[in-house]
């Protein structure tokens, strides 16, 4: 009788930034089911709580820890927990809606802190145990649009900070592919996610292709799928998920 094979991620470890709500929650659950151990972050201990028992009774082995973030002095045990994983993702990001204009330094400030500062500086905490082990997967969540760069009206700030996640991605490859190192980064469409409202959503399904909005267990499911890649073609990449988003 012939066994069956290991999961593709057996053995390894995924901190997952954002991993209790929205597509982290879902990025999170495909990575487990992959056979990965683990360690999600959240904002909410009720969150927390209910994305762990989700994941227990799924039959994945996770555990995390629920704390806000105000600025990046308090992300010291973010960071530790990083060190220890073979699969970073960072999928939370605070959202900005602001025409320039209106965009206060405090709030500059904190865009770049959460959207780019962050996600580098748990990457510069994960890699000397990725380069050891000689294996690692970094995946981003961009924005929607910022695959490239190009001009926003309203949300100019946060797009700025999300397009910069491409240079880190492109970076990493560069210097640490020898090391069995990738990254990548993912910029979905309109993904439907508790964090909606009902006029939101309408209006938004209203911009995409196919009038409605991208199923997260979907886009959970390609991003563990990716990450699962051996050898990881899309090290370095910049992969859009819209569907076919056109500019709106």
């Amino acid at each position: 009788m012939q066994r069956n094979a290991d999961p593709p991620l057996a053995g390894r470890r995924a901190f997952i930034l954002g991993g209790t709500g929205g597509i982290g929650r879902h990025i999170a659950r495909a990575l487990g089911l992959r056979g990965a151990r683990l360690d999600v972050h959240g904002r909410e201990g009720r969150k927390l709580e209910s994305a762990l028992a989700e994941f227990r009774e799924a039959g994945i082995e996770a555990e995390g820890s629920a704390f806000s973030l105000d600025s990046l002095a308090g992300t010291g045990p973010l960071l530790d927990r990083a060190g220890a994983a073979d699969i970073l993702v960072a999928a939370w990001g605070p959202f900005l809606q602001k025409p320039l204009h209106e965009t206060a330094p405090e709030e500059w400030e904190a865009a770049v802190a959460f959207n780019l500062a962050l996600p580098g500086a748990l990457v510069s905490a994960a890699l000397p145990g990725m380069r050891s082990r000689r294996w690692g997967r970094i995946l981003f969540l961009g924005g929607t649009r910022t695959d490239g760069i190009r001009g926003f009206r309203t949300n100019a700030a946060y797009a700025a900070a999300k397009t910069g996640l491409g240079v880190l991605a492109k970076s990493i490859a560069l210097e640490y592919a020898r090391d069995g190192i990738a990254a990548l980064v993912l910029c979905p469409g309109f993904v439907r996610t508790e964090y909606l409202t009902p006029e939101t959503l309408e209006g938004l399904a209203a911009k995409t292709p196919g009038g409605s909005l991208t199923d997260p267990g979907v886009f959970g499911d390609l991003a563990a799928d990716l990450l699962c890649r051996d050898p990881p073609l899309w090290n370095g990449g910049i992969l859009t998920a819209d569907e076919g988003l056109a500019a709106w």
